[in-house]
């Protein structure tokens, strides 16, 4: 059975086919504007129809009604993760599951299966970013969610007055961590933050479980970061896509849409 993988972010998609237990190659665009038909055009007549699509998304209702829309338009069988107390071999942490961002889930199903008998903290650095710490046995300990690199910058640009009046032109780089200009320092300043939580929550978790996580990146800003993070760590930038595999080999229920 080919099944269709979907990871819709807050601005970009991604999707891939899954066939006979193979990952095919990732697609991704900005979909902002996309309408039901840029859905069916783009993701579902490129080749030969999926029999159903496995969608993560934490876009708003109005995105999933579209895409679920496309998917019926060809015949296929949409079904839309929700998160469960236990799948993929992760057991979810929170006291309500549903609360665990679904992208965040199924992400950390998608490092348990990579780094088997390995613990993570998996990192996601898009609009938010979020570090999760998954046990070697797929229990997860709980996360962290702070502004991603983009995000801190567009706060700087957009509340203050002076910063953004200085941030104005200058020069884009520095040396190391310090910045020649304010739009640098910026930069520089909202990068270094990032990779320094990572670090910080790869110590924590070594105090916890004893010894030091790998770090797992994945994201659209997760290659600005990553060279920053003195932890050991890698980046797998299809991890969600990876993650719905897990699930989709599994065949379990899900909800259907």
């Amino acid at each position: 059975m080919t099944v269709l993988l979907v990871d819709v972010g807050n601005s970009r998609i991604k999707w891939a086919r899954y066939d006979e237990g193979r990952l095919g190659k990732a697609h991704a665009a900005m979909y902002v504007s996309w309408r039901t038909a840029d859905y069916v055009r783009r993701m579902f007549r490129a080749g030969r129809a999926p029999q159903r699509a496995l969608v993560a998304s934490v876009a708003a209702p109005r995105v999933n009604t579209a895409l679920s829309a496309a998917a019926r338009r060809v015949g296929v069988r949409s079904q839309l993760i929700r998160v469960p107390r236990r799948a993929g071999g992760v057991t979810v942490g929170y006291a309500e599951p549903w609360r665990l961002g679904v992208d965040r889930f199924v992400a950390a199903v998608g490092a348990h299966q990579l780094f088997r008998g390995v613990a993570v903290c998996v990192v996601g650095i898009g609009t938010a970013m979020t570090i999760d710490l998954i046990q070697a046995d797929g229990r997860h300990r709980g996360g962290v969610i702070i502004p991603a690199p983009a995000l801190m910058v567009d706060a700087l640009l957009t509340q203050t007055h002076g910063i953004r009046r200085r941030a104005h032109g200058g020069l884009a780089a520095g040396a190391g961590l310090f910045g020649r200009s304010t739009r640098a320092a910026i930069d520089l300043g909202s990068r270094y933050a990032a990779a320094a939580l990572i670090d910080r929550a790869v110590e924590e978790a070594r105090l916890l479980l004893g010894r030091k996580p790998l770090a797992v990146l994945t994201g659209g800003e997760a290659p600005s970061v990553r060279p920053l993070v003195q932890s050991p760590c890698v980046g797998v930038p299809d991890l969600v896509l990876r993650g719905l595999a897990v699930l989709a080999h599994e065949q379990r229920p899900l909800h259907r849409r």
